[in-house]
């Protein structure tokens, strides 16, 4: 029997929500801190014009407003060091860094990556799940219906067929990419969108601008021969 009724409705009117394994459950039952706090995120999150419009040159805007949202609550990048034992030989198997963790609570944010990312994420969560590192994993992506709001403003090439939305992920978590491990998909929809105004695209640009000009001084590239970066997660 699914347990995504256990996603509040009004979640459901925002995020197109599919389930495997009955994460919802696993979630609501063995996960209630962690779960109360995904759902305070997903509440409070909204897709501004002035983030879209000002994506690329690192870590985007949107990524940047989902992860401070998990952080302000304790979550936190996590890397696991695994290994596996042969005899007196120990091979290092390292996982790559899980975007959000706390508790037994594994999230990933894939906005806008190539949709292979979506086979390195359930595998983790498969791996993870199989050595008793976490209970259930969550993906959060965007609705594929997104590409007419991101056409209408002029970034319709920035995000591509074979980037990570919903319908590359679907068929990977139902295909049995993540294992034995519950596995909640979130995806987010035109109905979250909203246009902040051109005052908070003025100071999204400007925030921008600061953003890069600390990455090249880091780097010490000059700020006039400095270019951006790709658009990045």
């Amino acid at each position: 029997m699914a347990t995504d009724h256990l996603v509040p409705q009004d979640l459901r009117d925002l995020y197109h929500v599919r389930e495997w394994r009955n994460a919802a459950g696993v979630l609501a039952t063995a996960c209630p801190d962690e779960w109360g706090e995904i759902i305070e995120v997903l509440r409070d999150f909204r897709l501004l014009r002035s983030e879209i419009l000002t994506a690329g040159g690192g870590l985007s805007p949107i990524s940047q407003q989902v992860n401070g949202a998990f952080g302000a609550r304790g979550w936190r990048e996590m890397k696991f060091e695994t290994k596996i034992v042969v005899g007196d030989t120990t091979y290092a198997s390292p996982t790559h860094a899980v975007d959000c963790f706390k508790g037994r609570v594994a999230l990933e944010l894939e906005w806008n990556n190539k949709d292979p990312f979506f086979d390195r994420d359930l595998n983790n969560f498969r791996l993870l799940f199989d050595l008793r590192a976490i209970d259930v994993g969550v993906i959060l992506t965007r609705a594929t219906e997104l590409q007419k709001v991101f056409d209408g403003l002029g970034k319709g090439a920035s995000y591509g067929a074979s980037t990570t939305h919903h319908t590359k992920l679907w068929p990977r978590v139902e295909g049995g990419g993540g294992g034995g491990c519950p596995v909640l998909t979130f995806a987010i929809r035109p109905e979250l969108y909203v246009d902040d105004g051109p005052e908070a695209l003025e100071r999204a640009v400007k925030a921008k601008a600061e953003r890069a000009a600390r990455r090249r001084m880091r780097s010490g590239v000059p700020l006039d021969l400095g270019s951006e970066e790709g658009d990045a997660e």
